[in-house]
C-alpha cells in the first residue's frame, strides 16, 4: 500500500462537501508531477485530504476506489483523475504549524514542495501524522 496527500480549498471543495457527496474523482490538476503521481495511485492506497490556504490542516483520511483515467473535465489527454471516497475524519486536524514543528516530518512534501496539489508520504510520515491526530 502507498500514501498520499491531496490539498483542496476548503471553498472550492471541503471534506465536509466530500464526505456528503460519498466519493468523487479528484480533477482539476495540471502540474505534470502532480498528474504521475495520481497515475502511480493505486486502489486500496489512503490519502490524506488537506485543506490548503484556508485552515491550512490535514482533517480526513480517504481511499483511492478506482485508479487513474483521463479527466472527463478536459479533452487534453495530458490530464488524469482518480476516485476517491472519504474514509474517516481526523480525532483532531493536524495543522501545517504542528508538522513544520515535528522533526520527525521536516522532510515530508508538505514542507518541500509545498505547492504540489498531490504527492507522496512515506508510510512512517502517514503514522506520525496520525499520532498527531490523537489517532
Amino acid at each position: 500500500m502507498n500514501y498520499w496527500l491531496v490539498k483542496s480549498e476548503p471553498f472550492k471543495y471541503s471534506w465536509d462537501k466530500f464526505v456528503a457527496d460519498g466519493s468523487t474523482f479528484w480533477d482539476g490538476v495540471r502540474n505534470y508531477q502532480a498528474r504521475n503521481n495520481l497515475r502511480d495511485m493505486k486502489l486500496g492506497d489512503l490519502v490524506l485530504f488537506y485543506h490548503s490556504n484556508e485552515g491550512k490542516e490535514i482533517v480526513g483520511i480517504a481511499e483511492v476506489i478506482q485508479e487513474s483515467y483521463q479527466d472527463p473535465t478536459t479533452e487534453d489527454t495530458n490530464w488524469l483523475v482518480v476516485n476517491l471516497k472519504p474514509k474517516k475524519k481526523l480525532n483532531s486536524p493536524v495543522t501545517l504549524e504542528m508538522i513544520k514543528m515535528d522533526v520527525t516530518l521536516q522532510n515530508i512534501g508538505l514542507v518541500k514542495q509545498g505547492r504540489l496539489s498531490v504527492m507522496p508520504i512515506k508510510s512512517e510520515e502517514f503514522d506520525r501524522i496520525l499520532l498527531l491526530a490523537n489517532e
